[in-house]
């Protein structure tokens, strides 16, 4: 009989019940469980909770303030604004009168979506910080992307400023992809990887 999985095991192990087989049944195929499956596991449940919260935060912002409405959190700081976003992330583009630009914006963040599943297939599972950058990229990649399948727009309502100065209004999906792009950036640049093991 196979043993049960240890807590803190660092090897696939088989669980007893697929293990086992009863006398004239056919070999059951083993049932194998590693810890590195469940960390992906987690990582897609970042993605799913980062999806979700995109959501419930622009439509919260909807419901509370009317289109170019604003209310101040942070005095001298943080606002709370409703603007739509009809270009790419941080509105550039927005300004630009281009023909079919929601088709365009649409199928850049598509091919972006494309690009990040390419990359997330070269990593291997200890690879873990680039999987948490990706795991946020996707979620605001995809909460945006609902946007603008929706309704053709992105809806932005976080306006950070400093006396007359004011950064780009975002929302939370663009702040995971931002938060995302520095975690892969610093796991290429800075976090060192062991070489691939000798077949």
């Amino acid at each position: 009989m196979a043993t049960r999985c240890a807590p803190g095991v660092r090897r696939p192990c088989v669980l007893p019940e697929a293990a086992e087989a009863q006398p004239g049944s056919p070999t059951p195929v083993p049932f194998v469980v590693t810890p590195a499956a469940g960390r992906v596991r987690h990582f897609w449940w970042l993605t799913i909770g980062l999806i979700v919260a995109d959501q419930v935060t622009k439509a919260l912002v909807n419901s509370a303030l009317g289109l170019y409405d604003s209310t101040t959190v942070i005095p001298g700081f943080l606002d709370l604004v409703h603007v739509r976003n009809e270009g790419v992330a941080f509105g550039l583009l927005n300004s630009t009168n281009l023909p079919y630009k929601a088709a365009i914006t649409t199928a850049l963040a598509l091919a972006a979506l494309g690009g990040i599943a390419l990359y997330a297939r070269q990593l291997q599972p200890r690879e873990w910080v680039a999987r948490l950058g990706l795991a946020c990229i996707l979620g605001g990649a995809v909460g945006n992307l609902i946007d603008r399948v929706r309704q053709g727009y992105v809806l932005d309502f976080v306006d950070v400023y400093w006396n007359t100065w004011h950064f780009w209004a975002f929302n939370v999906a663009d702040a995971s992809i931002t938060i995302g792009a520095i975690l892969v950036f610093v796991d290429l640049l800075l976090v060192k990887h062991h070489a691939s093991d000798p077949v």
